[in-house]
């Protein structure tokens, strides 16, 4: 047989892997963040950590323009779902039964450790400069900041998404979510198809 009848079989394989890790039950929602190579540094751990799909709320911000290239590719793994208020965009995932955890400064904000995203969870991060808004943030079931010890009390904001993320990935990991295949098996063949043909 040849070489490249191996390599398909080997992304086949791959793909089936990497499918069978995937978390349909942890969300990011992403909110006016400017910066494409923000919003693709957050789609890489997104595609590193499991995480399915990302909504992406803009209506103050123009949509960013995000290459395969500062993606890594990542982009494609990753299905998008845009959406122009965070209202609509919570009232949506709100149907799938998410719980919405919102990055916050405010004072009534709890430490992202005291979290516990092995709930149905969405993390929703907000603009390099302004963070979230109010809306997102007062429609949020809860909301969480990350602990810092230095001078500078700010991070990147695909920097605090890589923490919020693998928080959540050290939390699911613990309780076993990646040990088994979170999607049926029909849905499972489809994806499978589909991922072929990427």
């Amino acid at each position: 047989m040849s070489d490249s009848y191996f390599r398909t079989e080997k992304r086949i394989e791959k793909i089936k892997w990497v499918l069978s890790k995937r978390q349909p039950s942890l969300h990011v929602i992403l909110e006016n963040i400017h910066d494409p190579h923000n919003v693709s540094a957050i789609f890489r751990t997104c595609d590193a950590s499991g995480i399915p799909k990302v909504s992406l709320v803009y209506n103050v911000e123009k949509f960013p323009k995000i290459g395969k290239k500062s993606s890594a590719s990542a982009y494609k793994w990753i299905e998008r779902e845009k959406f122009k208020s965070i209202d609509s965009c919570y009232k949506e995932l709100k149907k799938e039964d998410f719980v919405f955890y919102a990055a916050s400064t405010n004072s009534d904000s709890r430490s992202l450790y005291d979290i516990d995203f092995t709930k149905k969870s969405a993390i929703v991060l907000g603009n390099e400069h302004r963070g979230l808004s109010k809306e997102a943030q007062d429609l949020a079931d809860d909301r969480f900041y990350i602990p810092m010890f230095g001078m500078v009390q700010s991070l990147n904001v695909s920097v605090s998404a890589a923490i919020s993320i693998y928080e959540a990935v050290r939390q699911r990991k613990e309780k076993g979510f990646y040990d088994e295949i979170n999607f049926d098996e029909e849905t499972l063949k489809q994806l499978i198809n589909e991922w072929i043909k990427k």
